[in-house]
């Protein structure tokens, strides 16, 4: 009876818990780029007004990294900021992101583009030196955001 008792109490206290995680639904937003079709992931991943972006690149309509990486650092930044826009977010609702970079030269180069994509405060970030990336590229970013009140 006393095991019984216990087990309860411990169902009473955990039910908020399980409730709100079976409430919290999540969202799947797939920007639908040309070649990301049946590929095992999501653009972003929103969860109460948490957005969670996939790691993109910035390529050309052929799927090509273009020769020059302040292109690819605009095309990845667009990219980035369209699959936001689709969720219904913007630049400065991000709050951290991730650069990997496939060498740490082009650091600035990154930089300067970046730059140009903030209205306000800058997001939190790492920026890594990662050897090779998929298609040659040379930077791929991942971030989070979070929406701001209205």
């Amino acid at each position: 009876m006393k095991r019984h008792v216990i087990l309860s109490f411990l169902l009473l206290l955990l039910t908020p818990a399980i409730n709100t995680y079976a409430d919290d639904a999540r969202t799947y937003v797939n920007p639908g780029k040309p070649g990301t079709e049946g590929l095992p992931f999501s653009g972003a991943v929103k969860v109460g007004d948490t957005l969670y972006l996939s790691g993109d690149i910035g390529l050309t309509e052929d799927m090509q990294v273009p020769g020059d990486p302040k292109d690819e650092a605009r095309l990845l930044m667009e990219s980035f900021q369209a699959t936001l826009a689709g969720a219904g977010y913007t630049m400065d609702d991000l709050v951290t992101v991730t650069v990997y970079c496939s060498d740490v030269k082009h650091y600035a180069d990154f930089n300067e583009v970046y730059r140009s994509y903030f209205k306000e405060s800058f997001p939190a970030r790492a920026f890594v030196g990662s050897g090779t990336l998929l298609f040659n590229a040379r930077f791929e970013m991942q971030g989070i955001a979070v929406k701001r009140p209205e």
